[in-house]
């Protein structure tokens, strides 16, 4: 029996070579190259399924608005999708194993099946039954949700043209399998080949297709890179198994700003939507503690207040410890050593732990003030004089640089009920907002802890 024709492809970007190489060129990952098969020149091609076939047309005659979107009655769904799901868009959703991908897609599949739309929900992971009971437990049993349990390709194709619903949840991408391919299931060539077919599909009829996608241990989305690129939207969902709360964050969305966030609550009966972040992660704040300060963050478009710990001690051994839940190590470093520099407090010596609280990530630049008022409240052994927030950007020679949109975050700082705001002197307006609020400008690192304490 004559064997097929193989290539060697890399399981993070999908390079390709006719041999095994031991680093990607590509992407500079080692030992990931696995042999797969690819299709015969002489098999059938699937160029007329994947081609388009239309005329080009002026801008203006293409019939579109951008109010045409569908709204899932899922206000945190809809902010971080840019204002409701596009029709024929591709999203990508990717998460660690059991963080609710697959109830959130659910949820979403049901509320737009309670408004009068077909929706249908293919799973390659579990049985009938399986979905049946998670549905039941969560409150998804509206009549025009569908469930197909399947894993070949064409038939999912043919099921989306008979049945025409709203939208579609394939679960998961890695599941999916061509006969085009003699590879197995989850390998770059039956990815990039059931998503590219599927994505044809969404475009050519309108209907929006959600996929969810496996992460590595590393966090990043199992498959090709290029997968990414082929899908309109992508979605991760974060969050500790040992706190209640989830982040769904958009990295990429053509349809809408990048970097939005949906909050939402893990329980007993599915994900519940957290309308007010800023009140969710600040319920716990202790009052009158060293090393604790609150930051006004912008995920997206929206303000997010965000509390900020540091604990800073003297340390026991030769080398300090530095370790940071939440930021970025390298800027928490960094500013450790400006304060050492600009501010006189020597750091060199002591253990720094820094964390945000509730297990949210920050990595705006805005944060760094705040960094360095926990820092500086810990070592000093004061706390921050309650109702205080700060903000900000700081730079090498110790200069408060301003940031991006200061009046929302005060708003929403003013909002919460803090009286006084720590901000960057350079870049402020007139129209800044925050009514009564006294709001402190600085210019230098030197002159935030007196201002602070």
């Amino acid at each position: 029996m004559k064997k097929g024709k193989t290539e060697f492809f890399c399981q993070n970007c999908g390079y390709a070579s006719p041999k095994w190489l031991g680093r990607c060129p590509s992407c500079g990952e080692w030992n990931r190259f696995v042999e797969e098969e690819v299709r015969d020149e002489g098999a059938p091609s699937l160029a007329a399924e994947l081609r388009f076939s239309e005329q080009p047309l002026p801008v203006n005659d293409i019939p579109a608005q951008e109010k045409e979107r569908l709204a899932t009655g899922m206000v945190e769904i809809d902010r971080v999708l840019g204002g409701g799901i596009v029709g024929g868009a591709a999203v990508l959703v990717g998460g660690d194993p059991g963080i609710g991908k697959s109830t959130l897609l659910m949820q979403v599949m049901n509320a737009l099946s309670t408004a009068g739309r077909k929706t249908l929900y293919i799973s390659g992971e579990e049985s009938a039954r399986q979905i049946k009971i998670r549905a039941g437990r969560i409150g998804a049993l509206a009549k025009d949700l569908y469930v197909l349990v399947e894993i070949d390709l064409d038939t999912m194709i043919r099921r989306i043209q008979e049945i025409g619903p709203a939208a579609v949840v394939i679960d998961s991408i890695q599941t999916a399998y061509s006969s085009a391919l003699g590879s197995a299931p989850g390998s770059v060539g039956q990815v990039r080949e059931t998503a590219a077919r599927l994505i044809m599909l969404a475009k050519k009829t309108g209907i929006p297709v959600f996929f969810v996608g496996h992460v590595t241990k590393e966090g990043a989305i199992a498959g090709p890179k290029v997968l990414e690129h082929m899908v309109d939207t992508v979605l991760y969902f974060e969050g500790d198994s040992s706190h209640a709360y989830r982040v769904l964050r958009s990295i990429k969305n053509r349809f809408g700003p990048a970097n939005e966030i949906a909050v939402f609550e893990m329980g007993d009966s599915g994900l519940r939507e957290v309308g007010n972040p800023s009140a969710f992660f600040l319920a716990e704040r202790p009052e009158d503690v060293c090393g604790s300060v609150v930051v006004p963050s912008m995920e997206g478009t929206r303000p997010i207040l965000v509390e900020i710990q540091a604990l800073v001690h003297p340390t026991n051994f030769g080398m300090p410890r530095r370790t940071a839940i939440g930021v970025d190590p390298n800027r928490v470093s960094l500013l450790v050593a400006v304060m050492d520099k600009v501010c006189g407090l020597h750091l060199s010596n002591h253990d720094i732990f820094l964390n945000v609280a509730g297990g949210i990530r920050v990595s705006e630049p805005a944060v760094d003030l705040g960094i360095v008022s926990a820092m500086a409240s810990s070592f000093l052994d004061r706390p921050i004089e309650a109702g205080t927030v700060v903000f900000g950007e700081v730079g090498l020679a110790g200069e408060i640089r301003a940031t991006a949109h200061a009046d929302l975050r005060i708003r929403e700082a003013a909002r919460m009920g803090f009286r006084r705001c720590i901000l960057p002197r350079t870049g402020r307006r007139k129209d800044e907002g925050g009514g009564t609020m006294k709001k402190i400008p600085i210019g230098r690192l030197k002159d935030l802890v007196e201002q602070l304490f």
